[in-house]
Protein backbone atom coordinates (compact mmCIF):
# COMPACT_ATOMS: atom_id res chain seq x y z
CA UNK A 1 0.00 0.00 0.00
CA UNK A 2 1.16 3.54 -0.59
CA UNK A 3 2.73 5.62 2.39
CA UNK A 4 1.47 8.59 3.65
CA UNK A 5 3.53 11.34 4.45
CA UNK A 6 2.25 12.94 7.88
CA UNK A 7 3.17 16.48 9.64
CA UNK A 8 5.30 15.53 12.43
CA UNK A 9 4.46 16.35 16.51
CA UNK A 10 8.13 18.11 17.32
CA UNK A 11 6.97 18.22 20.64
CA UNK A 12 4.12 17.87 23.28
CA UNK A 13 2.72 21.31 23.36
CA UNK A 14 3.05 21.56 19.37
CA UNK A 15 -0.11 21.27 17.27
CA UNK A 16 0.62 22.97 13.98
CA UNK A 17 3.76 23.04 11.58
CA UNK A 18 4.23 25.16 8.92
CA UNK A 19 5.77 23.51 5.69
CA UNK A 20 8.21 25.87 4.40
CA UNK A 21 10.05 24.22 1.79
CA UNK A 22 9.40 20.60 -0.59
CA UNK A 23 12.95 19.29 -1.16
CA UNK A 24 11.73 16.53 -3.55
CA UNK A 25 9.21 17.18 -6.33
CA UNK A 26 6.16 14.91 -7.37
CA UNK A 27 7.48 12.22 -9.59
CA UNK A 28 11.08 12.00 -7.67
CA UNK A 29 12.41 8.72 -6.33
CA UNK A 30 13.36 9.18 -2.83
CA UNK A 31 15.53 6.91 -0.08
CA UNK A 32 14.08 6.02 3.74
CA UNK A 33 14.67 8.74 5.32
CA UNK A 34 16.52 11.30 2.56
CA UNK A 35 15.15 14.53 3.46
CA UNK A 36 11.53 15.09 2.45
CA UNK A 37 10.66 18.35 3.25
CA UNK A 38 11.48 21.30 5.71
CA UNK A 39 9.21 22.60 8.34
CA UNK A 40 9.07 25.09 11.00
CA UNK A 41 7.00 24.95 14.59
CA UNK A 42 6.73 27.26 17.64
CA UNK A 43 10.21 25.13 18.37
CA UNK A 44 12.20 24.44 15.68
CA UNK A 45 12.86 24.56 11.91
CA UNK A 46 13.72 20.96 10.45
CA UNK A 47 14.36 19.23 7.52
CA UNK A 48 11.25 15.83 7.80
CA UNK A 49 12.60 12.57 6.39
CA UNK A 50 11.21 10.34 4.07
CA UNK A 51 9.14 7.74 6.01
CA UNK A 52 10.16 4.76 3.25
CA UNK A 53 11.65 4.50 0.03
CA UNK A 54 9.59 4.67 -3.62
CA UNK A 55 8.30 7.65 -5.54
CA UNK A 56 7.03 10.84 -4.43
CA UNK A 57 2.91 10.38 -6.00
CA UNK A 58 1.52 13.71 -4.24
CA UNK A 59 2.03 16.56 -2.23
CA UNK A 60 -1.23 17.60 -0.72
CA UNK A 61 0.22 20.69 1.28
CA UNK A 62 1.96 23.70 -0.35
CA UNK A 63 4.85 25.51 0.93
CA UNK A 64 3.62 28.15 3.03
CA UNK A 65 0.79 26.27 4.57
CA UNK A 66 -0.18 25.07 7.80
CA UNK A 67 -1.57 22.09 8.91
CA UNK A 68 -2.28 20.06 12.21
CA UNK A 69 0.41 17.60 13.29
CA UNK A 70 -0.73 14.00 11.97
CA UNK A 71 -2.05 15.63 8.62
CA UNK A 72 -1.23 13.84 6.06
CA UNK A 73 0.66 16.26 3.63
CA UNK A 74 1.83 13.68 0.77
CA UNK A 75 2.24 9.87 -0.41
CA UNK A 76 4.87 8.06 -1.62
CA UNK A 77 4.50 4.50 -2.79
CA UNK A 78 6.34 1.75 -5.12
CA UNK A 79 6.52 2.05 -9.10
CA UNK A 80 3.16 0.28 -10.20
CA UNK A 81 1.35 0.90 -6.33
CA UNK A 82 -2.14 2.20 -6.88
CA UNK A 83 -3.21 5.21 -4.49
CA UNK A 84 -5.24 4.19 -1.28
CA UNK A 85 -8.30 6.04 -0.38
CA UNK A 86 -6.70 7.64 2.80
CA UNK A 87 -4.25 9.60 0.52
CA UNK A 88 -6.40 12.61 -0.09
CA UNK A 89 -7.69 12.61 3.76
CA UNK A 90 -6.26 15.77 4.87
CA UNK A 91 -7.51 17.34 8.19
CA UNK A 92 -5.80 20.51 7.35
CA UNK A 93 -6.14 24.07 9.76
CA UNK A 94 -7.70 27.23 8.27
CA UNK A 95 -6.54 28.61 5.22
CA UNK A 96 -4.03 31.93 5.98
CA UNK A 97 -5.74 34.15 4.05
CA UNK A 98 -8.36 33.60 6.90
CA UNK A 99 -8.74 35.89 9.60
CA UNK A 100 -7.76 35.30 13.46
CA UNK A 101 -10.61 37.44 14.29
CA UNK A 102 -13.38 38.96 12.52
CA UNK A 103 -12.41 42.26 10.25
CA UNK A 104 -13.10 45.40 12.57
CA UNK A 105 -10.74 48.02 13.37
CA UNK A 106 -10.97 46.25 16.43
CA UNK A 107 -10.55 42.49 16.87
CA UNK A 108 -14.22 40.86 18.00
CA UNK A 109 -13.94 38.48 21.06
CA UNK A 110 -16.48 35.93 21.49
CA UNK A 111 -16.92 33.38 23.91
CA UNK A 112 -16.44 29.79 22.14
CA UNK A 113 -17.13 26.69 24.77
CA UNK A 114 -17.65 23.52 24.70
CA UNK A 115 -20.63 21.70 26.43
CA UNK A 116 -18.82 19.27 27.70
CA UNK A 117 -16.20 19.02 29.68
CA UNK A 118 -15.01 21.02 33.02
CA UNK A 119 -13.96 24.28 32.42
CA UNK A 120 -10.13 23.40 32.72
CA UNK A 121 -10.56 20.56 30.27
CA UNK A 122 -12.13 22.94 27.87
CA UNK A 123 -9.04 25.54 28.03
CA UNK A 124 -6.77 22.53 27.60
CA UNK A 125 -8.26 21.57 24.46
CA UNK A 126 -8.36 25.01 23.50
CA UNK A 127 -4.91 25.87 24.07
CA UNK A 128 -0.91 24.84 24.62
CA UNK A 129 0.81 25.12 27.68
CA UNK A 130 2.58 28.13 26.13
CA UNK A 131 -0.76 29.61 25.35
CA UNK A 132 -2.21 29.86 28.80
CA UNK A 133 1.27 30.84 29.84
CA UNK A 134 1.07 33.69 28.26
CA UNK A 135 -2.34 34.37 29.49
CA UNK A 136 -1.60 33.94 33.02
CA UNK A 137 1.07 36.37 32.56
CA UNK A 138 -1.37 39.06 30.44
CA UNK A 139 -4.44 38.71 32.87
CA UNK A 140 -6.33 37.54 29.87
CA UNK A 141 -8.88 34.48 29.63
CA UNK A 142 -8.07 32.17 27.16
CA UNK A 143 -11.85 30.96 26.93
CA UNK A 144 -12.98 34.70 25.64
CA UNK A 145 -10.76 34.12 22.08
CA UNK A 146 -11.45 32.71 19.08
CA UNK A 147 -8.90 30.56 17.74
CA UNK A 148 -7.56 30.08 14.19
CA UNK A 149 -6.42 26.88 15.24
CA UNK A 150 -8.15 23.15 14.36
CA UNK A 151 -11.17 22.91 15.77
CA UNK A 152 -11.08 26.90 17.11
CA UNK A 153 -7.69 26.25 19.27
CA UNK A 154 -6.00 29.31 20.30
CA UNK A 155 -2.44 29.58 19.11
CA UNK A 156 0.49 31.79 20.32
CA UNK A 157 0.06 33.90 17.17
CA UNK A 158 -4.08 34.64 17.99
CA UNK A 159 -2.80 35.71 22.04
CA UNK A 160 -0.51 37.46 20.60
CA UNK A 161 -2.54 39.57 17.96
CA UNK A 162 -4.80 39.97 20.59
CA UNK A 163 -2.10 41.52 22.95
CA UNK A 164 -0.66 43.58 20.17
CA UNK A 165 -4.20 44.94 19.38
CA UNK A 166 -4.60 46.79 23.00
CA UNK A 167 -8.04 45.78 23.34
CA UNK A 168 -7.39 44.30 26.63
CA UNK A 169 -5.89 47.50 27.95
CA UNK A 170 -8.37 49.69 26.33
CA UNK A 171 -11.64 47.59 25.66
CA UNK A 172 -13.57 48.25 22.70
CA UNK A 173 -13.06 51.53 20.37
CA UNK A 174 -12.33 52.61 16.55
CA UNK A 175 -8.79 52.36 15.27
CA UNK A 176 -7.64 53.91 12.10
CA UNK A 177 -5.32 52.02 9.73
CA UNK A 178 -2.18 53.48 9.19
CA UNK A 179 -2.57 55.66 5.95
CA UNK A 180 -0.78 54.48 2.58
CA UNK A 181 1.55 56.65 0.54
CA UNK A 182 2.35 56.44 -2.77
CA UNK A 183 6.18 56.20 -2.75
CA UNK A 184 7.61 53.23 -4.83
CA UNK A 185 7.95 50.08 -2.27
CA UNK A 186 8.01 46.70 -3.01
CA UNK A 187 5.87 44.36 -0.41
CA UNK A 188 7.61 40.86 0.60
CA UNK A 189 5.69 38.34 3.42
CA UNK A 190 7.39 37.83 6.22
CA UNK A 191 9.06 34.37 6.26
CA UNK A 192 7.85 31.71 8.65
CA UNK A 193 11.16 31.62 10.58
CA UNK A 194 10.92 35.91 10.63
CA UNK A 195 7.33 35.93 12.15
CA UNK A 196 8.58 33.25 14.69
CA UNK A 197 11.34 35.32 15.65
CA UNK A 198 9.12 38.59 15.67
CA UNK A 199 6.63 36.44 17.96
CA UNK A 200 8.91 35.66 20.65
CA UNK A 201 11.25 38.75 20.89
CA UNK A 202 7.84 40.67 21.09
CA UNK A 203 6.71 38.38 23.92
CA UNK A 204 10.23 38.49 25.90
CA UNK A 205 9.97 42.30 25.86
CA UNK A 206 6.21 41.98 27.04
CA UNK A 207 7.26 39.91 29.82
CA UNK A 208 10.73 40.71 31.23
CA UNK A 209 11.68 43.78 32.74
CA UNK A 210 15.20 44.17 30.74
CA UNK A 211 18.00 46.13 32.34
CA UNK A 212 21.64 45.77 30.70
CA UNK A 213 24.68 46.30 32.30
CA UNK A 214 28.01 46.43 30.51
CA UNK A 215 31.46 44.84 31.53
CA UNK A 216 35.33 46.07 29.29
CA UNK A 217 36.83 43.42 29.85
CA UNK A 218 40.55 42.12 29.30
CA UNK A 219 40.93 38.92 27.13
CA UNK A 220 44.67 38.95 26.57
CA UNK A 221 45.50 36.26 28.68
CA UNK A 222 42.85 34.10 26.95
CA UNK A 223 44.73 35.37 23.98
CA UNK A 224 47.66 33.92 24.96
CA UNK A 225 46.16 30.19 25.96
CA UNK A 226 44.34 29.88 22.85
CA UNK A 227 47.62 30.78 20.86
CA UNK A 228 49.57 27.87 23.06
CA UNK A 229 46.58 25.02 22.80
CA UNK A 230 45.01 26.14 19.38
CA UNK A 231 47.16 23.87 16.96
CA UNK A 232 46.89 20.86 19.69
CA UNK A 233 43.29 21.45 19.61
CA UNK A 234 43.09 20.99 15.46
CA UNK A 235 44.83 18.08 16.01
CA UNK A 236 41.94 16.24 18.55
CA UNK A 237 39.57 17.80 15.53
CA UNK A 238 38.28 21.14 17.21
CA UNK A 239 39.07 24.86 16.99
CA UNK A 240 39.89 26.74 20.14
CA UNK A 241 37.56 30.02 19.64
CA UNK A 242 36.85 32.99 22.34
CA UNK A 243 33.53 31.46 22.83
CA UNK A 244 34.86 28.53 24.61
CA UNK A 245 36.30 30.44 26.76
CA UNK A 246 33.91 32.76 27.64
CA UNK A 247 31.52 29.92 27.89
CA UNK A 248 33.76 28.16 30.56
CA UNK A 249 33.64 31.48 32.13
CA UNK A 250 29.77 31.34 32.50
CA UNK A 251 29.21 28.48 33.80
CA UNK A 252 31.64 28.96 36.64
CA UNK A 253 29.71 32.17 37.51
CA UNK A 254 26.57 30.66 37.43
CA UNK A 255 27.56 28.09 39.32
CA UNK A 256 27.93 30.42 42.08
CA UNK A 257 25.14 32.91 41.34
CA UNK A 258 22.19 29.87 40.77
CA UNK A 259 19.34 33.19 40.16
CA UNK A 260 20.50 33.96 36.89
CA UNK A 261 20.53 30.32 35.92
CA UNK A 262 16.49 30.11 37.26
CA UNK A 263 13.23 31.06 35.95
CA UNK A 264 9.99 32.33 36.84
CA UNK A 265 6.54 30.78 36.90
CA UNK A 266 4.44 32.41 37.95
CA UNK A 267 5.24 33.47 41.78
CA UNK A 268 7.86 30.77 42.09
CA UNK A 269 11.56 30.48 41.35
CA UNK A 270 12.14 27.36 39.24
CA UNK A 271 16.21 26.82 40.05
CA UNK A 272 17.71 25.04 37.20
CA UNK A 273 20.05 21.94 38.46
CA UNK A 274 22.03 21.61 35.05
CA UNK A 275 23.35 24.80 33.36
CA UNK A 276 22.16 23.90 29.61
CA UNK A 277 23.95 26.86 27.99
CA UNK A 278 22.35 27.87 24.66
CA UNK A 279 24.63 29.60 21.66
CA UNK A 280 22.58 32.05 19.23
CA UNK A 281 23.68 30.98 15.31
CA UNK A 282 22.78 33.54 12.91
CA UNK A 283 21.41 32.21 9.65
CA UNK A 284 20.56 33.39 6.38
CA UNK A 285 16.43 33.69 7.00
CA UNK A 286 17.22 34.45 10.85
CA UNK A 287 18.68 33.32 14.34
CA UNK A 288 18.31 30.16 15.73
CA UNK A 289 19.33 29.53 19.67
CA UNK A 290 20.48 25.46 19.64
CA UNK A 291 21.25 24.52 23.26
CA UNK A 292 24.34 22.65 24.78
CA UNK A 293 23.37 20.29 27.39
CA UNK A 294 24.72 19.68 30.49
CA UNK A 295 27.23 22.47 29.68
CA UNK A 296 28.82 22.37 33.12
CA UNK A 297 30.23 18.98 32.72
CA UNK A 298 32.38 19.23 29.92
CA UNK A 299 35.69 20.49 29.73
CA UNK A 300 36.94 23.29 27.40
CA UNK A 301 37.44 20.99 24.58
CA UNK A 302 34.20 18.82 25.11
CA UNK A 303 32.54 22.53 25.03
CA UNK A 304 34.94 23.41 21.66
CA UNK A 305 33.25 20.31 20.05
CA UNK A 306 29.87 20.80 21.48
CA UNK A 307 29.29 25.19 20.37
CA UNK A 308 30.54 23.79 16.96
CA UNK A 309 28.55 21.01 16.55
CA UNK A 310 25.40 22.53 17.22
CA UNK A 311 26.23 25.31 15.28
CA UNK A 312 27.04 23.34 12.24
CA UNK A 313 23.86 21.41 12.48
CA UNK A 314 21.87 24.82 13.04
CA UNK A 315 23.33 26.04 9.53
CA UNK A 316 22.27 22.74 7.84
CA UNK A 317 18.91 22.66 9.59
CA UNK A 318 19.63 19.23 11.37
CA UNK A 319 18.41 20.13 14.87
CA UNK A 320 16.04 18.40 16.50
CA UNK A 321 13.67 19.41 18.98
CA UNK A 322 15.90 18.52 21.91
CA UNK A 323 18.46 20.54 20.66
CA UNK A 324 16.23 24.00 21.06
CA UNK A 325 14.81 23.13 24.24
CA UNK A 326 15.25 23.21 28.26
CA UNK A 327 17.90 25.99 27.16
CA UNK A 328 18.78 28.25 30.91
CA UNK A 329 20.90 30.59 29.65
CA UNK A 330 21.71 31.92 26.43
CA UNK A 331 25.63 33.62 25.05
CA UNK A 332 25.02 35.78 21.86
CA UNK A 333 27.56 37.30 19.80
CA UNK A 334 27.08 40.16 17.61
CA UNK A 335 30.51 41.19 17.85
CA UNK A 336 31.51 39.01 15.30
CA UNK A 337 30.05 41.45 12.96
CA UNK A 338 32.38 44.42 13.96
CA UNK A 339 29.54 45.32 16.92
CA UNK A 340 30.89 47.28 19.82
CA UNK A 341 28.30 45.92 21.59
CA UNK A 342 24.57 45.05 22.04
CA UNK A 343 21.08 44.87 23.95
CA UNK A 344 20.30 41.77 23.49
CA UNK A 345 16.71 40.65 24.26
CA UNK A 346 16.26 37.81 27.23
CA UNK A 347 15.25 34.30 25.53
CA UNK A 348 11.79 33.27 27.83
CA UNK A 349 11.58 31.66 29.75
CA UNK A 350 15.34 32.31 30.78
CA UNK A 351 16.01 35.32 33.12
CA UNK A 352 19.21 36.77 31.47
CA UNK A 353 21.74 36.84 27.77
CA UNK A 354 25.14 37.66 27.64
CA UNK A 355 26.01 39.59 24.54
CA UNK A 356 29.92 39.52 23.00
CA UNK A 357 30.95 42.62 21.38
CA UNK A 358 33.90 42.25 19.07
CA UNK A 359 36.96 41.22 20.27
CA UNK A 360 40.08 43.23 19.49
CA UNK A 361 43.44 45.11 20.15
CA UNK A 362 42.76 48.73 22.28
CA UNK A 363 44.87 50.98 23.97
CA UNK A 364 43.84 50.51 28.02
CA UNK A 365 45.72 51.58 31.05
CA UNK A 366 47.25 49.06 33.30
CA UNK A 367 49.18 49.49 36.18
CA UNK A 368 49.31 52.99 35.45
CA UNK A 369 50.62 52.52 32.04
CA UNK A 370 48.87 52.69 28.30
CA UNK A 371 49.23 49.06 26.57
CA UNK A 372 47.87 47.68 23.60
CA UNK A 373 45.50 44.81 24.88
CA UNK A 374 42.94 42.40 23.98
CA UNK A 375 39.84 43.75 24.80
CA UNK A 376 36.03 43.26 24.50
CA UNK A 377 32.61 44.39 26.01
CA UNK A 378 30.60 42.00 27.50
CA UNK A 379 26.68 42.94 27.87
CA UNK A 380 24.78 41.14 30.31
CA UNK A 381 20.70 41.39 29.69
CA UNK A 382 18.24 40.84 32.88
CA UNK A 383 15.32 40.65 34.11
CA UNK A 384 14.84 43.10 37.13
CA UNK A 385 11.74 41.13 38.56
CA UNK A 386 14.16 38.43 39.79
CA UNK A 387 17.64 40.01 39.29
CA UNK A 388 18.53 42.90 41.13
CA UNK A 389 20.93 45.04 39.71
CA UNK A 390 23.87 44.48 42.48
CA UNK A 391 23.32 40.99 41.72
CA UNK A 392 23.85 40.84 37.84
CA UNK A 393 26.96 42.92 38.26
CA UNK A 394 28.51 41.10 40.69
CA UNK A 395 28.08 37.86 38.11
CA UNK A 396 29.42 39.78 35.55
CA UNK A 397 32.64 40.87 37.72
CA UNK A 398 32.96 36.79 38.78
CA UNK A 399 32.86 36.36 34.65
CA UNK A 400 35.56 39.05 34.08
CA UNK A 401 37.66 37.40 36.99
CA UNK A 402 37.14 34.06 35.00
CA UNK A 403 38.59 34.82 32.14
CA UNK A 404 41.08 37.47 32.74
CA UNK A 405 42.70 35.07 35.61
CA UNK A 406 41.41 32.01 33.24
CA UNK A 407 43.23 29.03 34.96
CA UNK A 408 45.48 27.56 32.78
CA UNK A 409 44.83 23.86 33.92
CA UNK A 410 41.37 23.68 32.47
CA UNK A 411 42.58 24.23 28.85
Amino acid sequence: MPTPIVMPQMGESIAEGTIVRWIKKVGDQVDRDEPLFEITTDKVDAEIPSPSAGILTEILVKEGDTVAVHSVVGTIQLAGEEPGPEARQVPSLPSASAPAFQTTATPHVTIAVSKEGTPDDRLRQKSSPLVRRIAREHNVDVAQLTGSGLGGRVTKQDILTYLGSGIANRGNGDSQSPRDDHARVERQPLSAMRKKIAEHMVLSRRTSAHVHTVFHVNLSHVERLRNAKKDEYERLGSKLSYMAFIARAVIDALKQHPIVNASLDGDSVVFKKDVNLGIAVALESGLIVPVVKNADEKNLLGLSRAIADVAERARAKQLKLEDVHGGTFTITNPGQSGAQFGMPIINQPQVAILGVGTIEKRPVVVHAEVAIQTMAYLTLGYDHRLIDGAVADQFMSDVRQNLEHFDPNQV
